[in-house]
């Protein structure tokens, strides 16, 4: 594939898609709830962090499509060319993460959907059972096109409603007093103890670095529906409208928690999972009205909506090309029917297990706090290990030298694997050795 730029509207409007979705399964459990429990508790003293966790993260994620472009391979066969045992940790890791990723975005959709009256007297576990039937409902009938489509109507709707949501709140004013927060809140984050809250904030900040994987994928699929094979211009135009999306979005939910709940943000993860169900569509209609309860209730349920059918989809579509890839019986780009097959045998499986997961926690009194903060938690304590193999690849001699990675970030990509070494390692040592507790 040539480089060109994306000088017309045709080639980019055809190559849209793998970087919306990107933004599709971001926009979910970091911003809904880390975002604005950020915002709630310590203002707007984390604005830096979560900024800064976006940028160091962004050459390892871009790294699917910059690779796929540039060559034609899919990332994880870029994995598997550059070190025979990239494919096998990336299989082993995507197994254990995508059940637990898979069950706690669906557990959220579940909780979201009791603020509708009609299923407020429902479980939120049935009702986050049900979301998985649907979603997988719509994966293995309209496939990549319904997935494609779907998610680009949620993004909008959702990046529009939250636009919308802080503007109104941006006039009307905070609360309280938080112009004090940027650098003296009332509770310092930059603590040991807050570390339980930081990891999981990062980790899924903007997503998890496995996340650079699902593009890659999603090109191939994205290529077949439109009958064009995006330029790396055209791609790197996608991912990064994309990831602006997420940041942007990021922003709005930190100026929402901190405008409503800044002091008392504390309060929001305790209780029921109900509870916080509760308490985040009250941040919403405080910033609008109650008159505005109706388009804040389907815009956050959109958001993990979405965020659970890419998931669903993500995570057993690269799980079936490392398969089809170590069994050397295809390139895993879901061109063949035996590839799709194996795609919907997958997705049926993370149900499953997903589903397990979710009576389990159900029957052991898990809260959605430990649920969801647990699969963040261990999305950020591998990414060290997948934002070293993702830089290892697009840097490797299986891309010709124009397309490698410049200085910038390069530079970018080491201080990224530093900062996410050095906080996994000070989480580890003050969980499990007790470092810095009193």
């Amino acid at each position: 594939m040539s480089f060109s730029p994306p000088s017309n509207l045709s080639g980019i409007s055809k190559s849209l898609g793998p970087g919306i979705l990107l933004a599709a399964a971001c926009i979910g459990g970091s911003h809904l709830m880390s975002s604005t429990t950020a915002g709630a508790r310590f203002g707007f003293s984390l604005v830096g962090l979560i900024l800064l966790t976006n940028l160091l993260k962004y050459p390892f994620l871009l790294a699917g499509t910059r690779f796929t472009s540039a060559t034609g391979l899919s990332l994880l066969e870029g994995f598997q060319k550059r070190n025979k045992f990239y494919l096998p940790i990336y299989l082993i890791t995507g197994l254990i993460t995508g059940t637990l990723t898979i069950a706690a975005v669906s557990f959220i959709s579940g909780l979201l959907l009791t603020n509708i009256p009609i299923f407020s007297n429902l479980a939120a576990m049935d009702l986050a059972i049900a979301v998985l039937v649907i979603c997988s409902l719509i994966l293995l009938i309209g496939e990549y096109k319904a997935l494609d489509r779907i998610s680009k109507i949620l993004v909008i709707l959702l990046t529009l409603l939250t636009g919308f949501a802080v503007i109104s709140l941006l006039m009307k004013g905070p609360v309280g007093n938080i112009s004090s927060s940027w650098l003296t809140p009332n509770t310092s984050p930059w603590t040991l103890s807050n570390l339980s809250f930081l990891i999981p904030l990062m980790g899924w900040m903007p997503g998890p670095v496995e996340l650079c994987i699902w593009p890659s994928l999603w090109m191939f699929s994205r290529s077949k529906d439109s009958d064009h094979i995006a330029s790396v211009s055209e791609a790197e135009f996608d991912f990064n409208l994309g990831y602006i999306i997420t940041v942007i979005t990021s922003m709005f939910f930190v100026i929402l928690g901190a405008y409503t709940m800044y002091g008392s943000g504390e309060g929001m993860f305790t209780g029921s999972g109900v509870g916080f169900a509760q308490n985040l569509i009250k941040l919403y209609t405080e910033a609008i009205g109650n008159w505005a309860r109706w388009i804040i209730i389907p815009a956050a349920f959109a958001a993990m909506f979405s965020t659970t059918l890419t998931c669903l989809d993500a995570y057993p579509r690269s799980i079936s090309s490392a398969q089809g890839l170590l069994q050397r019986k295809d390139k895993g780009h879901g061109s063949l029917k035996r590839e799709r097959r194996r795609d919907k045998t997958w997705i049926v499986f993370h149900v499953f297990t997903a589903l397990t997961a979710l009576l389990i926690a159900k029957t052991g009194g898990v809260t959605v706090k430990d649920f969801v903060f647990g699969a963040m938690t261990g999305s950020f304590l591998t990414a060290p290990l997948f934002a070293w193999m993702s830089m290892d690849t697009i840097n490797s001699s299986l891309v010709t030298k124009n397309y490698r990675y410049g200085r910038i970030l390069k530079y970018l990509s080491w201080l990224g694997i530093a900062f996410l070494s050095i906080f996994s390692i000070l989480f580890i040592s003050n969980s499990f050795l007790g470092v810095g507790v009193n």
